[in-house]
C-alpha cells in the first residue's frame, strides 16, 4: 500500500497523458521528416530564384517545421520551456555555442532560429526521416574530415549564423560539458562573435542512456538562456590559431562549467 502511494505521489503532472503525447511527438517527427523529403522541400528547392535564396527559403522551411514541433510538444504538456535572450541569435557571421542536455534541445534552438546553419551528426544523412531536412538545408556533416572545419569557418565569412554543439554527442547527466576543439577552431577562423547559449533540462530526459518510453515523473521544462558575446579577437589577436582555438575552448570549459552548476 505504500508503494502504491509513493508511485502515485511521485508520477504527477498527468504523467500518463505525458507518455501517450510524447509517443505522439516521436511519430510525428519521424512523419513529418519524411513529409518534408518527398513533398514539401522539393517545391520549395526548385521554386525560382537565386541558389541563395532559394537555400534561405528551404533552410527557413526546415526551421519553421522544427518551431510546429517544438510548439505541439508545449502545447500538449510534453514539455514546458522559456527562452532568454532569443533576440540576440541570429547575426550574420555569428557562431552560437550550445551544450547538449536532451535529443531534444536541437530542435527547441533551430526552430527558433530558423536560417542559422548547424553543425550536424554525420549519421543524419543515412536516417530516413531527417536525410532529406539537413541535406536541403545544407547543414554542415560533421564527418571527422579536416574540410569540415573549413566549410564551418566559410559560412560564417559568407555572413551565415552557424549553430555549433561542441560535445559532438548529449551530455552526461551530472557532468559538466566536454567540449573537443573542433568548435574553437571553427570560431577562430571564421566567427564575427561567439555567442554562449546555457541549456538546462529538468529533470533530465532523452539523455544518451534514456529511451523515449522512461517519462520522468515530472513534466520537463527546459530553459535555454543566451549569454553574453564572447570577443574572438581576445584570444586570437597576435597569437597561432591552434593556440588560440586551445585557450578559447578552455574559457567555454571554465565558463558552462560556472554557469550550468547547481
Amino acid at each position: 500500500m505504500d508503494l502504491a502511494a509513493d508511485t502515485v505521489r511521485r508520477r504527477r503532472d498527468a504523467w500518463a497523458w505525458r507518455f501517450v503525447s510524447t509517443a505522439l511527438s516521436f511519430a510525428l517527427f519521424g512523419i513529418g521528416g519524411i513529409l518534408l523529403r518527398v513533398a514539401i522541400l522539393p517545391v520549395v528547392l526548385h521554386w525560382p530564384g537565386p541558389r541563395e535564396v532559394r537555400r534561405r527559403r528551404a533552410r527557413r522551411t526546415v526551421g519553421r517545421a522544427f518551431w510546429l514541433h517544438a510548439q505541439f510538444m508545449s502545447r500538449t504538456g510534453t514539455v514546458s520551456y522559456s527562452f532568454e535572450g532569443l533576440e540576440r541569435l541570429g547575426r550574420p557571421g555569428q557562431m552560437i555555442v550550445a551544450n547538449h542536455p536532451s535529443l531534444i534541445d536541437v530542435v527547441f534552438l533551430l526552430g527558433h532560429v530558423p536560417d542559422a546553419n548547424c553543425v550536424v551528426k554525420h549519421s543524419l544523412w543515412k536516417n530516413p526521416c531527417m536525410r532529406g531536412p539537413v541535406t536541403v538545408a545544407q547543414y554542415i556533416s560533421n564527418d571527422g574530415s579536416a574540410d569540415m572545419l573549413d566549410r564551418a569557418a566559410d559560412v560564417l565569412r559568407e555572413g551565415q549564423t552557424l549553430i555549433v554543439f561542441p560535445e559532438g554527442t548529449r551530455t552526461t547527466p551530472g557532468q559538466a560539458p566536454v567540449f573537443h576543439r573542433g568548435a574553437s577552431a571553427i570560431a577562430v577562423r571564421g566567427a564575427s562573435v561567439v555567442t554562449p547559449v546555457f541549456i538546462r533540462v529538468v529533470p533530465t530526459t532523452l539523455t544518451k542512456a534514456e529511451p523515449w518510453y522512461r517519462i520522468p515523473d515530472r513534466r520537463v521544462h527546459m530553459h535555454l538562456r543566451v549569454g553574453d558575446d564572447i570577443d574572438v579577437a581576445t584570444f586570437s589577436r597576435d597569437t597561432p590559431a591552434p593556440i588560440a582555438s586551445r585557450r578559447l575552448n578552455e574559457h567555454l570549459h571554465h565558463l558552462y562549467a560556472r554557469e550550468l552548476q547547481g
